[in-house]
């Protein structure tokens, strides 16, 4: 079954797209819902016209997606603590919600339906795609992390700056004495 999609549906397609589905999917769940019409020649040449009408506003979507995915490639590095068996394995696993609120933290307010990531349920180093747009995709890798490791990284680096700024005052102190 041929249909035209009248919103962006994860995994099958975008807004104004023209995909093909299984008929009992389309029949039972996309048009019912408002999430997608039929495919006819007049419904085909009015979705043609519209994207004569939209060019300039689909063109701005766009710019502003690729501005944004420049904005992504920037950020901060990612950290995720989360409770960890003894073997290393993720109780539950980190999901797109978890990155979207990491993400919501740094300033971005990006909807965790436009997150693609596999189950992660380690330790570890991982990348998750955000898209943006239908040609705009962006790669933000992230670390998962045990709860306990995380506050032992934080204390670890505090530790280091006291130690340093005792450093530093001994060495202005050898000065001060000269």
């Amino acid at each position: 079954m041929k249909l035209i999609l009248k919103e962006n549906i994860p995994g099958l397609g975008y807004k104004d797209d023209v995909v093909i589905v299984k008929d009992g999917y389309g029949r039972n769940y996309l048009i019912p819902t408002g999430k997608a019409v039929i495919a006819s020649k007049s419904a085909l040449k009015v979705l043609e016209e519209e994207l004569k009408q939209r060019a300039k506003k689909i063109a701005k979507i766009k710019n502003d997606a690729e501005a944004q995915a420049e904005q992504l490639k920037n950020i901060k590095p990612i950290v995720i603590a989360t409770k960890v068996s003894n073997t290393g394995t993720v109780y539950g696993s980190v999901t797109a919600l978890h990155i979207a609120d990491a993400l919501k933290e740094q300033g971005f307010d990006i909807d965790r339906k436009i997150i693609a990531l596999k189950d992660v349920k380690a330790i570890g180093e991982f990348v998750a795609v955000v898209n943006l747009h239908k040609d705009v995709a962006v790669e933000v890798p992230f670390t998962v992390v045990a709860e306990g490791a995380e506050a032992e990284k934080q204390e670890e680096t505090s530790a280091e700056v006291v130690e340093e700024t005792i450093e530093e005052a001994s060495e202005t102190e050898e000065v001060a004495e000269a």
